[in-house]
């Protein structure tokens, strides 16, 4: 039966939902490589399918498949080994997550600054300069720079700490030479904690702040 425009775009689709539920292992710095393939060539196909006369479409929507898949596993690729770099050069006290769409560093706001402050502690700001010179070997991202509290103190305070915090960050990696037009600056206050803060521990893991890398 031929393949009308309707059926290429939903098969593509199937493609990407199914690339989107696979979640990389650890140790498996290929998986987002090859599910920016698959989902590449899905959104390749989409676009090809949907352009052209009837008889263009399969031809259009094959020429799309290529290209796209191509182009994801580009990028896959370079979310890979940038991420392994990160984790290499950063040490194990600053959280490296590769999502397959992103990577999201985490550094404990108790590494970053003393209490109560938004100024960056002495020892912190190279570990700010490794970031961003992976930031300027990687130029084709955005970065959000995301600072959290913990809810010690009002909301408004902790979300004017929380902003603050966020743009020191967002300074030192501008100072390193990443361009101010990629940074986005934002603060949660304690609205997204990631643990209890019923406890010291729980409230030193949520005093934290967030550089998330997501391709262009």
């Amino acid at each position: 039966m031929p393949l009308s425009r309707f059926t290429l775009p939903l098969a593509a689709a199937s493609l990407v939902g199914l690339a989107a539920c696979q979640q990389p292992l650890p140790g498996q710095t290929g998986q987002n490589t090859q599910q920016g393939a698959v989902i590449g060539a899905g959104l390749g196909a989409v676009a090809g399918a949907l352009a052209g006369d009837r008889d263009d479409r399969v031809r259009n929507a094959a020429i799309g498949a290529a290209a796209g898949g191509a182009l994801g596993a580009v990028v896959g690729n370079a979310l890979d080994r940038q991420a392994a770099e990160l984790r290499q050069e950063l040490g194990p006290q600053i959280g490296v997550v590769n999502t397959g769409e992103q990577i999201v560093v985490t550094v404990p706001g108790d590494l970053l600054f003393p209490v109560d402050s938004a100024t960056l502690t002495a020892n912190q700001q190279a570990s700010l300069r490794t970031v961003a010179g992976s930031l300027n070997r990687y130029p084709n991202t955005r970065v959000n720079v995301i600072g959290h509290t913990d809810n010690t103190g009002t909301a408004a305070y902790n979300q004017n700490l929380s902003e603050q915090r966020a743009r020191s960050v967002a300074n030192a990696l501008i100072a390193g030479g990443v361009a101010p037009q990629r940074i986005t600056t934002i603060g949660r206050g304690f609205n997204q904690p990631v643990a209890s803060n019923a406890t010291p521990q729980g409230r030193q893991q949520n005093r934290r702040v967030e550089i998330i890398i997501t391709p262009n």
